[in-house]
């Protein structure tokens, strides 16, 4: 089966592109450096030519609102357009658990628009929403980082490995389309403030971290079940502790070569 990976170079797109091959499909990792562009369409005609399923993990470069919205609209018109004249039997995007809950972040928003026009593009389509990956508690404890103290909210969280997320997308890819959504999630669920000081405190990271109800998360207020599926979902096989481990002996194997 060919397979294009739009974002094919990214985080998740680079781990499901070797799944799939691994399986024995031909597989177009599409991103700009390599000729695959789909905010100007560049390559797009070319890459989906006999494909079958096309998934839609690009992501934006800008984080600010209207620039946001205007790269997801963009770019999935310009997918979704690509796919019907090349025939595309499924379209895959991944996006993100509690997007149409959060109405002050920006990101989120720009998500629930990029969702309904793959809903009314009349491609059979899979909506692939999932928890926050676990790559980005650093990141998310800077952000929150006032001082030496980390202001999170108390509200649920579920974060998932990349790893687990990229072996569910492979496998919706190639499942039949649900033509809905599918949440995802890691196996873990606790208040976010305890998820990301158990996170410091495994890094070596001496900041404290408080419960702050009123704590934002980009931008939106988190309520108790923001963050996470309110029904059904897969959830991951990795938790945060094993994930905290193969990530010390990933950065281990590489300083040693």
């Amino acid at each position: 089966m060919k397979i294009v990976v739009i974002g094919g170079t990214g985080l998740i797109g680079s781990k499901a592109v070797a799944i799939l091959r691994q399986g024995g499909h031909e597989v177009v990792a599409g991103s700009p450096s390599n000729g695959v562009n789909s905010i100007t369409g560049e390559g797009l005609r070319e890459a989906m030519a006999d494909a079958q399923v096309v998934i839609d993990l690009a992501n934006a470069p800008s984080w600010e609102d209207q620039a946001v919205l205007e790269f997801f609209q963009t770019s999935s018109r310009n997918l979704l357009a690509a796919e019907a004249a090349a025939g595309v039997r499924h379209h895959v995007v991944l996006s993100i658990v509690g997007t149409d809950r959060m109405p002050g972040n920006g990101y989120f928003s720009a998500k629930v628009a990029q969702e309904k026009l793959v809903e009314a593009s009349g491609i059979p389509y899979t909506i692939i929403r999932s928890t926050q990956f676990m790559e980005f508690l650093g990141g998310i404890a800077a952000s929150n980082t006032d001082g030496n103290v980390v202001r999170l909210s108390p509200g649920f969280f579920q974060p998932i490995a990349s790893d687990d997320v990229a072996a569910f997308v492979a496998d919706l890819a190639l499942a039949a389309p649900s033509n809905g959504i599918v949440e995802i999630a890691g196996p873990e669920r606790a208040p976010f403030n305890q998820f990301v000081a158990r996170y410091l405190k495994a890094v070596g990271d001496q900041h404290e971290v408080v419960r702050d109800p009123e704590a934002r998360y980009f931008g939106g207020r988190v309520e108790e079940h923001s963050l996470v599926p309110l029904g059904e979902a897969r959830l991951g096989r990795i938790g945060l502790d094993e994930w905290l481990r193969l990530a010390k002996a990933g950065a281990d194997s590489a300083s040693t070569h």
